[in-house]
């Protein structure tokens, strides 16, 4: 089988003929369906500081997946072949699908273990499944199991982009009163799709709406310090994004305002199971770009430059 892969930073991802894996016991291989394409693979491709993420190369990126068991491993039998599946891509032992050791789906088969594999709802397709398993599962555990969005809190979204769009909804869905920041124009014209009371192009817009929780899906440096600008006494930011590794912030309000400050990084497959439960209801669609695996490069490409709307996703054949 043919899969784009990662030979480190600063190089083109490269199409190569690679094995179809075998499923070893405790796994099962996965015929993709759909592989999402996500910023930080941008950041993998042109940031030095991710690659100690990457002790073995070359190997294929891709870690927003759902397709169809193919093979059954010893130990795997609760799980059959043709069964429909999403991947949260985190392992117990921290390592993840895309990463280290487990080839992602930038290729059309996959392996995976019992820590993955989540059931794919029949009324979810295979397109929004991938999406989920980490645009959508980042952004719902930032925003629900760490932030602690409910019904009648004040929020934030920093990035309405993949995740960002996909967090601000769900805190809708949750009953949150929910503000947008983003810099790109497009983004911001999704206001009413998503139901966010008022949109900006930064978050401390909104200085004066006293809100209670922000969420920073975009991760640029300067996001971080007007998120903590921007929040009420006792506020809590979580940050998600990676746009930047570093920021340079002010204490002043960190410690006058009382604020706390969690980082969040992908999350749970119970996170996920609740995730595809919205999906099923419909109310929770968000924007995707449909393109062919021969295109990942190009749409790693266009992330780079900015101003994508939607998540990219590859779609392989049936």
């Amino acid at each position: 089988m043919q899969s784009w892969r990662f030979h480190g930073t600063n190089q083109p991802l490269t199409l190569e003929e690679v094995p179809v894996p075998a499923a070893g016991p405790g796994e099962v291989v996965i015929k993709v369906h759909a592989a999402g394409v996500c910023h930080s693979d941008v950041t993998a491709l042109d940031d030095a500081g991710w690659m100690p993420m990457f002790p073995r190369l070359p190997m294929t990126l891709g870690h927003e997946n759902a397709g169809v068991i193919t093979e059954v491993g010893e130990g795997m039998e609760a799980w059959k072949v043709g069964d429909r599946v999403g991947l949260s891509p985190m392992m117990p032992d921290g390592d993840a699908i895309g990463y280290g050791a487990w080839d992602g789906g930038y290729g059309p088969y996959i392996r995976a273990t019992d820590a993955n594999i989540v059931k794919l709802p029949d009324e979810v397709s295979f397109e929004l499944g991938a999406m989920a398993t980490d645009a959508g599962l980042t952004a719902y555990h930032a925003m629900v199991a760490v932030g602690g969005a409910t019904k009648g809190k004040k929020v934030g979204v920093i990035g309405l982009g993949g995740l960002g769009y996909i967090g601000a909804r769900v805190a809708v869905l949750l009953g949150a009163e929910v503000y947008g920041a983003d810099v790109s124009a497009s983004a911001r014209e999704l206001k009413d799709e998503i139901g966010l009371a008022g949109v900006a192009e930064s978050i401390t817009d909104f200085a004066d709406k006293g809100l209670d929780l922000i969420v920073d899906y975009a991760g640029f440096g300067t996001t971080t310090a007007q998120a903590l600008e921007t929040l009420a006494e006792f506020g809590t930011l979580v940050q998600v994004g990676m746009g930047r590794l570093e920021s340079t912030i002010s204490t002043y309000p960190l410690i006058i305002k009382q604020l706390r400050v969690f980082g969040s990084k992908s999350g749970t497959k119970e996170d996920l199971e609740a995730l595809y439960e919205l999906m099923k209801s419909g109310e929770l669609n968000p924007p995707m770009n449909l393109i062919a695996p021969a295109q990942i490069p190009e749409a790693l490409e266009q992330l780079r430059q900015g101003g994508v709307v939607g998540r990219y996703i590859a779609q392989y054949e049936a």
